[in-house]
């Protein structure tokens, strides 16, 4: 039995879904809120994620970032715009369906999706010291404690370990990451590396991401 959650704060709509995917064989889960999605989503367990985007709290763009590589997400939205669907997709969102949309069809989509989910290879594991990153959850547990990243924080922390003798230059962090070329004076990097570590300070592995002068980043392998 695939568990959906449905993050919709439009009532009528979140119960129809929910109601129209119960009689499909599916265990719905609702939530109201980006913020009440978000914290239900951390519980683990789910299948597909249906995510409006005007959501009160944390907005649905903000939610597809923190979950995005870890749980299908289909967003559903009146929006338009194709700019705007590129961007969702683009940013880690699987599929986009547009408001009014029949039920028939978001069950099509639904099955689309966890038909994916189940014919993904098995659970890939990266371990350095106390570091264990799950790459098909993109989680990340240090010292024994997990460790909350968002999907570009995870994928930085993964490249590291991957190649955890390899020292990387800003650039090339971003291109891996982003998969689009660095501007040169970009900042983004010193940031995300700034906010992994303030995250990584509770279990003592901070240390673990050296700064190379001059050069960029690589970890400490003692």
């Amino acid at each position: 039995m695939a568990r959906i959650l449905i993050i919709e704060d439009d009532t009528d709509i979140n119960n129809a879904a929910a109601e129209y995917l119960r009689r499909r064989g599916c265990a719905c889960d609702q939530a109201f809120s980006g913020t009440e999605g978000l914290r239900l989503w951390r519980e683990g367990g789910y299948d597909l994620l249906l995510v409006d985007l005007m959501l009160p709290g944390l907005s649905g763009d903000e939610l597809v970032e923190e979950v995005s590589g870890r749980t299908p997400i289909i967003v559903v939205s009146a929006r338009t715009e194709l700019s705007g669907k590129v961007a969702l997709l683009t940013s880690g969102a699987d599929d986009y369906l547009t408001k009014p949309y029949a039920l028939e069809e978001l069950w099509a989509r639904v099955q689309v999706q966890l038909r994916h989910a189940s014919a993904a290879p098995a659970r890939e594991e990266l371990r350095f010291r106390a570091w264990e990153l799950d790459l098909e959850e993109m989680t990340l547990t240090a010292a024994g404690q997990p460790v909350s990243l968002t999907a570009h924080e995870f994928k930085i922390v993964a490249l590291l370990a991957g190649r955890p003798k390899r020292v990387f230059t800003k650039q090339q962090i971003y291109e891996a990451v982003w998969q689009e070329e660095c501007a040169v004076e970009d900042k983004t990097i010193s940031v995300h590396i700034s906010n992994i570590r303030a995250k990584l300070r509770p279990s003592g592995t901070d240390g673990y991401i050296q700064t190379v002068w001059g050069i960029g980043f690589r970890l400490a392998d003692s």
